[in-house]
């Protein structure tokens, strides 16, 4: 199931939708965050669930969350594009035995081509010898 599913917004909204009205207050969001280890001053809340409300009615419908968690999707996205771009340091959109071996060099681990053949190995789902960004994607998910 992918993440963004319109399944996964419905089970996020109910999480927070203490009330089962169908929208999150500004307390919600408060209560629930403080449940899974958060922390949120009233204000906070308030503001966030201002930035966020497409209507205006001081409420969060599922829409609002979708866009939330879409905006954090496209963020990962770019991070993973960037720490693929450290790998592939010489920009053949592939992660290379030879790259790896630099980058793990960089990181201060010392490992020999093969070894990062072998690790290659085990991420490279079309057999290629290198790994893709989906590869890559697949492996840091």
């Amino acid at each position: 199931m992918e993440i963004t599913s319109a399944a996964h917004y419905d089970r996020v909204l109910r999480y927070f939708d203490e009330d089962g009205d169908g929208k999150i207050s500004p307390s919600e969001l408060r209560n629930r965050l403080g449940l899974i280890g958060g922390e949120l001053l009233p204000e906070e809340a308030e503001a966030a669930v201002e930035s966020l409300d497409s209507d205006g009615d001081g409420l969060l419908c599922v829409g609002d969350i979708e866009r939330l968690l879409d905006v954090g999707e496209e963020e990962k996205l770019k991070d993973l594009r960037e720490a693929f771009g450290l790998y592939d340091a010489e920009g053949c959109g592939f992660i290379t035995p030879k790259s790896l071996k630099r980058m793990l060099k960089k990181l201060g681990e010392t490992k020999s081509t093969a070894e990062c053949k072998v690790m290659i190995r085990r991420f490279d789902l079309n057999g290629d010898g290198l790994i893709s960004f989906e590869e890559f994607q697949i492996m840091m998910a």
